[in-house]
């Protein structure tokens, strides 16, 4: 064998073996990178899986252009009844506020001041009781009592309200289509049964309900690792189900005094001024999480207008931690995956005329 011929054997027999190792390398890359990639969407299952043991996705909302949902939208948007002629439902839950109003507490008729935060009406519906004391047991009941609130409207009585309403042309005939067949269709029980419609129709799927339906790129990895921190550190523990809270009665306060964590004065005693027990001191309605990020300031008092502090005044008050900076935002960066759009409906009407003075 000629010295060119062997040079090239052993040329050619290298580069054999540097394709095989290349090849080998490309293939070991591969698998390393399939591997891992079944290793993540696994993880991703399972935090889909485990999410659903404390959540679930929103229902479909009713339509929003029945002839009570209509009715309630105009009465929740109607500031004609209000003694003062300024105020109505929407007053306190502002479209550009996500169905909040940005206020530590918010004001009413001639500028009266409510005893406590307007949350989000959006996820009101899915709520198992009305205001953060729970003493309404449902959104119609608690937009029935509204129009004689002495903070809220003002009038001092019902039929005061069925004079206003009978004065503009156009709710004798609204309220006659919304309740057919009844002989005086305009009551109290039947206001609040129209505006109860009318916000039934607001709750919207957000990217969190997508997730819990099986979407696991519906959150961005940074969201994933906050809920999988709401979830371990026990926050889901309360903050579960359709509204991730709303569900239930909680004590604010249940390690410390939540007070020393707001800064708060004068503390609310809560559900005990309703039910005369003590055992229902400082005790609230765990608020619904939905459109948190949207709705600040926090807490029944308002005390806390940032969300990440408000994150750490739960963890110390409710569990006993002292989240560190990155749980605290990793926590908040979850909760932005609740924020649902604004309805196409939640928008003032254009109003009835008012009757002509002769």
């Amino acid at each position: 064998m000629t010295a060119s011929i062997h040079h090239k054997l052993q040329s050619d027999n290298r580069n054999m073996k540097s394709t095989i190792i290349g090849s080998s390398l490309v293939v070991l890359a591969g698998s390393l990178l399939a591997a891992e990639a079944a290793s993540s969407a696994a993880r991703d299952v399972s935090l889909v899986v485990t999410a659903r043991r404390f959540f679930a996705p929103l229902p479909a909302s009713p339509p929003p252009n029945s002839a009570k949902a209509e009715l309630g939208r105009r009465l929740f948007f109607e500031t004609r009844i209000s003694v003062d002629g300024n105020v109505s439902c929407s007053h306190c839950h502002l479209p550009e506020r996500q169905g909040s109003d940005g206020l530590p507490k918010s004001f009413g008729v001639f500028g009266k001041a409510n005893p406590r935060n307007a949350p989000t009406i959006f996820n009101a519906a899915y709520q198992f009781k009305a205001h953060w004391r729970g003493d309404r047991e449902t959104i119609e009941e608690q937009a029935e009592k509204s129009p004689t609130g002495p903070a809220t409207f003002g009038n001092p009585d019902f039929p005061a309200v069925i004079v206003k309403l009978k004065s503009i042309p156009g709710y004798t005939e609204l309220f006659g289509r919304a309740f057919p067949g009844k002989a005086d269709p305009m009551t109290q029980k039947n206001w609040g049964e129209a505006i109860g419609a009318f916000e039934r129709t607001l709750p919207q799927r957000t990217r969190f309900d997508a997730y819990l339906k099986g979407d696991t790129k519906a959150l961005s990895p940074a969201e994933q690792a906050g809920l999988q921190k709401f979830i371990d550190i026990g926050c889901a523990n309360c903050h579960s189900g359709v509204g991730l809270g709303g569900g239930s009665f909680a004590k604010f306060g249940i390690v410390s005094d939540y007070w020393k964590e707001t800064g708060v004065a004068d503390p609310d005693k809560g559900r005990a001024d309703v039910t005369k027990n003590d055992a229902d001191l400082y005790v609230f309605k765990v608020p619904s999480l939905r459109n948190v990020v949207a709705t600040g300031p926090y807490f029944h008092d308002g005390s806390v207008a940032d969300l990440t502090r408000a994150v750490r005044v739960m963890g110390k008050t409710q569990l006993g931690l002292d989240l560190s900076d990155k749980d605290a935002a990793a926590i908040t960066t979850f909760l932005g995956a609740l924020t649902q759009s604004v309805p196409i409906n939640y928008s003032a009407p254009t109003p009835f005329p008012d009757t002509p003075r002769e």
